[in-house]
């Protein structure tokens, strides 16, 4: 899987802190945080016909992540808002858009690794780009990384942070067994999740996900496991062992940039027989339902 090129962003404006510009003379300093240290936290956003699912939901683990790492007048949730409205209008947007927000430590005075070293506030940056959902739907293929996904101890996976470093290498052995994505373990060995996205398994009707223990609470997530208590659907969340993805009867990921997608094949075994099993098809209309009419709206 790999995106490709719209041309309806050639022309994007994005937002520097509040400042609109276009996207060949927007510039973040040498200086900024995230271009030090990957100092950052970040929310992924999907805009429908006007409305952002989940706003409240991703500004509130933005905000949790920026206070986990200390981040110094944090920009209220109206205040993005704002800016996210404002990029939005400026580029004549309202369906089919993923928005990118980072709000990074912000600019030091000097070069250096210490938070002391930021004294003018956090760098807020919402890119905004024509994009559906990036992962086919007919199914996706994932091998097994050796890159393992830290536990709380080491780096806490509820801390939304922009050093995508581990995710990355993972990616990059993806890549080269010619799968779409990775799956990445615990420091334990159980399922985490893939390298960009929650995975859930089907099993006897069973709808199954890793507790988040090393991987983040997606939204995406919970909308899923809301969707199954509201519907009575039968599932489960803890620790599952790699083996149970290889029988299970369907397997799925989910995230805000590719919505909900089957896979199809794991370690080159084909799952529920290389297609789109049935849950998977009802959970990923019920997720549409839910898009298609909830949301905050910010472009009229």
């Amino acid at each position: 899987m790999l995106q490709q090129f719209d041309e309806r962003n050639r022309n994007l404006i994005v937002n520097i802190s509040g400042e609109l510009v276009h996207r060949d003379e927007a510039r973040v300093s040498p200086f900024d945080s995230a271009v030090q240290g990957g100092d950052a936290v970040w929310e992924g956003l999907r805009l429908y016909d006007g409305r952002i699912f989940a706003l409240e939901a991703h500004l509130a683990r933005l905000r949790a992540s920026a206070l986990a790492l200390a981040f110094d007048r944090i920009p209220t949730d109206e205040a993005i808002t704002k800016e996210i409205r404002r990029t939005l209008e400026a580029n004549c947007m309202r369906d089919g858009v993923h928005i990118r927000l980072t709000l990074t430590r912000g600019v030091k005075f000097t070069s250096g690794m210490d938070p002391r070293l930021n004294q003018s506030g956090p760098t807020l940056i919402v890119l905004a780009e024509h994009k559906p959902p990036v992962y086919a739907k007919t199914g996706l293929s994932l091998v097994t990384s050796t890159m393992r996904r830290p536990s709380p101890d080491v780096l806490d996976p509820r801390i939304h942070h922009a050093n995508l470093l581990n995710s990355i290498l993972a990616k990059l052995q993806a890549n080269a067994a010619g799968a779409d994505d990775a799956i990445m373990l615990d420091a334990r060995g159980f399922i985490a999740e893939t390298n960009a996205t929650n995975l859930f398994l089907v099993e006897r009707g069973l709808v199954r996900t890793p507790a988040a223990v090393a991987c983040p609470e997606g939204i995406t997530r919970a909308t899923v496991l809301d969707i199954c208590r509201a519907h009575a659907i039968p599932h489960q969340v803890g620790d599952l062992p790699l083996y149970l993805l290889y029988r299970a009867d369907e397997v799925f990921c989910t995230g805000t940039m590719g919505e909900l997608a089957a896979v199809t094949r794991v370690d080159g075994r084909a799952i529920a027989a290389g297609k789109v099993g049935p849950l998977t098809q009802r959970l990923s209309a019920l997720y549409a339902e839910r898009t298609a009419t909830g949301g905050t709206r910010v472009v009229d």
